[in-house]
């Protein structure tokens, strides 16, 4: 099995294969509107923009297990990433990424590597579909050390 196996909603709750992005390098990230870390929407966008032409997409999961920081509906959320953010990369419908009823897509990057333990705690995904790397919520997106980890997947 494959993160691309899995079917979730989109930020518009249209249902949507995660096959679509089969043979790219994903960075999967549980986001959050209210956050400390909201900030980060930025840095991610700016992933994005500078990787997107190499095959490199970041997938956004706003989850409001943390701190209840994401309150808002699938549609204020939207409005607030591209109005304050201006985000272009792709975002899910709200999920739970811990306990038991955490998706079927925190179920399998968490199968061999960390929960999240906050919100933005980013998961690095290669063009196999299987994840490759694990990055706490304080790795920033500038980070060298998820930029090395990015180059590398690509470079696979």
């Amino acid at each position: 099995m494959s993160l691309y196996d899995l079917t979730v909603k989109t930020i518009d709750l249209k249902p949507q294969s995660l096959g679509v992005y089969r043979g790219k390098v994903l960075l999967v990230v549980n986001t959050a509107s209210e956050c400390g870390n909201t900030p980060q929407y930025a840095g991610l966008e700016r992933l994005y923009q500078e990787y997107k032409g190499r095959g490199f997409v970041v997938l956004g999961f706003p989850s409001n297990d943390f701190g209840g920081q994401e309150p808002g509906s699938e549609a204020q959320i939207k409005k607030f990433c591209t109005a304050t953010y201006k985000v272009t990369f792709p975002l899910f419908a709200k999920v739970r990424v811990i306990g038991e009823e955490r998706s079927e897509v925190y179920r399998f990057l968490t199968a061999n590597h960390m929960k999240p333990t906050w919100n933005f705690a980013k998961y690095l995904v290669g063009k196999d579909g299987q994840v490759l790397q694990a990055f706490d919520a304080k790795v920033l997106p500038e980070d060298p050390t998820l930029r090395a980890a990015i180059e590398a997947a690509l470079k696979r």
